[in-house]
C-alpha cells in the first residue's frame, strides 16, 4: 500500500469522521455551528438552481474560510472578473460569519463549502465542473483537493503562509500535508521565508507551480480606504484622542480590561471604541456590564454617526462599521492575540494608527510586519499597553513616525492581487 493512500484512509476514516462527530455534537451548543450545518443542507439546492441558469459557461471557485480570507479573495475575483466577463463565480464558506456578512456582486453563487467526505465534495466537483478551484489563507481540506486532482480540475492556493513553527514541520504531519499540498495545481505564497517553508514540507520533488505573490488582502484594504477621501485629507493629530479597540475577544477584555480603564481615567481627552469581535446581545451585555461596575458612561453606537455620540466610551454593537470607525481615532488595539490569533491589524494600519496586539501573531505576516517598521507593538499584559499607549499620546514625534510606518506598510506591499490574477489566468 502506497504511503499516499495510507493518508487517504486515516483521514477518510479516523480523522475526519472523528472532527464530523465533533462538529454535530457542538452544534447541540452553538448557534453559530448549527446555521453552519444546516446552510450546508441548503448548499445542495442553491447549487442546483444555479446549475440549472448558468448555460454552460466556466465557473471558477473561490473558496474562503470567513470573512477574513474574504478580504484577500475579494480584490483577486474583481479583477479576474474583468479579465472573464462572461464567466460565473462560485464562493464558498466554511463559517456563518463568512456566510452572513458578505453580499458582493461579482459572485454569482453563495454556498457553504460541504463537509469534506470523499463522496460529497466529489458529487460538488462534478456538478459544477470548475475551470478551477482556488482557495484563499489555510482552509485547506484533503478530499476536495484529492478529488479535484482526481477529476482534473486545477486547483490553486494563494496568500499561502508557512510558519516554522507550525506543527506542519513535525515529521510524521508533514508527510499528511506533503501529500495534500502536492495535490494542488499551483501555491502561490506570500513571502520568500512562506515558499522556503512550503519547498521543506513538500520535499524537493514537488509538483504544484510555486510562486511568491505577496498578500492581496493589502489591495482590498487601499481599496475600502478610498472611500474615506476626507478622513485621509485630515492629520491624524487633528482627529479625537481615542483609542479603538477592534476585534476585541474575551479572553483579550479580561487581561486588559482593568489597564484600559486606568488609562481613559488618567487622562480626561483619551475616549474609548469598543467594537467587539461578535456583536451578539451577550457580548455587548457583558461589556455594559463592566462599564457600569467601573462607573464609565457610553453609549451604544447602533446606526448613529460616530461624531454625533459625545461619551467616554462607544460600544459597536453591528458588523460592518469598524472599517470606518478607525479613521475617528488615533491608537488602535487589534483583538485575538490572547487567544486563536491577531485579527485584521491592516485596516487600522491604513488609516494611519498605530496597532498594538497580544502575543499570538506568528502566523500573520502583517504583523510581523507592522512590528518590524515599528507601526505596530505586540504586548503581554494590560499593564505594558497602558505604558505603550500612554507614551505614544504623550509624545507627538513617536507618535507620528509610528502613524507613519503603519500606512507604509500597506503601501510597500500593495499590487499582489494583479500579479496573482496574472498567474490564475496563464498557469
Amino acid at each position: 500500500m502506497g504511503l499516499a493512500v495510507l493518508w487517504i484512509i486515516i483521514y477518510n476514516f479516523i480523522l475526519f469522521p472523528f472532527f464530523f462527530v465533533l462538529i454535530i455534537f457542538l452544534s447541540f451548543f452553538s448557534k453559530k455551528i448549527r446555521e453552519g450545518v444546516y446552510g450546508r443542507l441548503n448548499s445542495k439546492k442553491i447549487i442546483n438552481e444555479f446549475i440549472s441558469k448558468s448555460k454552460n459557461k466556466d465557473i471558477y471557485w473561490f473558496h474562503a474560510a470567513s470573512l477574513g480570507e474574504y478580504e484577500q479573495i475579494k480584490p483577486v475575483l474583481s479583477a479576474l472578473k474583468e479579465v472573464e466577463p462572461d464567466s460565473l463565480f462560485v464562493l464558498s464558506f466554511f463559517s456563518p460569519s463568512g456566510f452572513n456578512f458578505v453580499e458582493d456582486e461579482d459572485v454569482d453563487c453563495k454556498i457553504y463549502l460541504p463537509f469534506d467526505f470523499r463522496w460529497t465534495v466529489k458529487n460538488y466537483l462534478k456538478r459544477l465542473k470548475p475551470r478551477k478551484l482556488i482557495l484563499a489563507g489555510y482552509d485547506v481540506w484533503p478530499n476536495l483537493i484529492w478529488a479535484a486532482k482526481e477529476l482534473n480540475i486545477h486547483t490553486v492556493l494563494f496568500a499561502a503562509r508557512f510558519s516554522n513553527r507550525s506543527a506542519k514541520s513535525y515529521p510524521i504531519i508533514k508527510m499528511f500535508y506533503r501529500n495534500i499540498y502536492n495535490s494542488f495545481s499551483a501555491i502561490y505564497t506570500i513571502s520568500d521565508a512562506d515558499n522556503q517553508q512550503l519547498k521543506f514540507i513538500i520535499g524537493e520533488k514537488y509538483l504544484p507551480i510555486l510562486r511568491t505573490l505577496g498578500n492581496p488582502r493589502y489591495d482590498q484594504v487601499k481599496l475600502k480606504s478610498d472611500k474615506f477621501t476626507n478622513e485621509r485629507t485630515r492629520s491624524v493629530l487633528q482627529r479625537p484622542k481615542r483609542l479603538i479597540l477592534g476585534s476585541m475577544h474575551h479572553e483579550d477584555e479580561r487581561r486588559l480590561a482593568s489597564s484600559i480603564f486606568n488609562l481613559i481615567s488618567d487622562s480626561t481627552d483619551v475616549s474609548l471604541i469598543w467594537a467587539p469581535h461578535t456583536p451578539s446581545n451577550k457580548n455587548i451585555s457583558r461589556i455594559e456590564t463592566l462599564l457600569i461596575r467601573n462607573d464609565i458612561p457610553y453609549q451604544k453606537l447602533g446606526e448613529k454617526n460616530i461624531e454625533e455620540l459625545k461619551t467616554k466610551v462607544v460600544i459597536v454593537d453591528s458588523v460592518g462599521r469598524l472599517s470606518q470607525l478607525y479613521w475617528h481615532g488615533q491608537i488602535a488595539y487589534i483583538g485575538g492575540g490572547f487567544s486563536s490569533g491577531v485579527h485584521n491589524v491592516m485596516e487600522p494600519a491604513i488609516a494611519r494608527l498605530p496597532v498594538f496586539f497580544g502575543p499570538k501573531y506568528d502566523n500573520f505576516h502583517e504583523a510581523e510586519e507592522l512590528i518590524n517598521k515599528e507601526g505596530g507593538f505586540s504586548i503581554d499584559s494590560g499593564e505594558e499597553l497602558h505604558i505603550q499607549v500612554a507614551s505614544l499620546f504623550d509624545n507627538k514625534d513617536k507618535f507620528l513616525n509610528s502613524s507613519y510606518s503603519a500606512t507604509n506598510v500597506i503601501h510597500d506591499n500593495l499590487g499582489s492581487s494583479t500579479r496573482i490574477v496574472r498567474s490564475l489566468v496563464h498557469d
